[in-house]
């Protein structure tokens, strides 16, 4: 593992660092930042796409009781629309690992260096397969995802967030063809269809998307 040769050069809190939901286009995109101890492992712990559901909501328990420390940290459809979906997402992982405290010594990303972060990082081409720690970040921030979106399907079960979680399946574009963009959906992203159309405000009832 990545983490185990930064901790022979004497960095000993080590935090992994992921995100999901960059590709959708609805919805927030969400980070966790998580610490483990060196000394204990938490067995099945991997990328969160090569688990089942179930598999994620196990480890997501125990990696939140067993972890020397994690935060979440995400990007709402508003900053990402303002800042684009690259710069959003580091945004959300820069607060995600200042939220921590003590700070970590150390920070493992997976695929990005996060700017204007004061720490020593380093950015791990496919670190949800090579890092334990980043691994279970993954897991952290798609469960935490996979939540919020089950509740705006909840508060507007139309577009069919609780199946596809915001991505951009045959289902949820026809949605948007059909009813239009609901306030959870990023503007800013190209599709297929047209998405200037804002769906009825009956639609946006009790719909929050929280960012930060």
């Amino acid at each position: 593992m990545v983490e185990n040769a930064v901790r022979r050069l004497g960095f000993l809190r080590v935090v992994g660092v992921d995100e999901v939901g960059r590709g959708c286009l609805a919805g927030p995109v969400v980070v966790a930042a998580v610490v483990l101890h060196p000394d204990r492992p938490i067995k099945g712990v991997r990328d969160s796409k090569l688990l089942s559901p179930a598999a994620r909501e196990r480890l997501y328990v125990e990696i939140t009781k067993r972890a020397d420390a994690w935060t979440i940290a995400s990007s709402a459809p508003e900053e990402i629309d303002r800042l684009n979906v690259h710069w959003a997402s580091l945004e959300a992982m820069r607060r995600a690992v200042n939220n921590l405290a003590p700070l970590p010594d150390f920070v493992l990303v997976d695929g990005f260096r996060i700017p204007g972060l004061f720490l020593p990082q380093r950015r791990v081409i496919g670190g949800d397969r090579r890092c334990a720690v980043i691994a279970a970040a993954s897991i952290v921030a798609k469960v935490t995802r996979d939540r919020q979106m089950l509740k705006l399907h909840s508060c507007d079960p139309r577009y069919g967030f609780g199946s596809h979680k915001g991505y951009a399946t045959p289902q949820h574009l026809d949605a948007v063809a059909r009813f239009g963009r609901s306030l959870a959906h990023r503007r800013s992203f190209r599709t297929p269809v047209r998405f200037d159309r804002i769906a009825p405000p009956v639609a946006q009832r009790g719909l929050k998307i929280k960012g930060g």
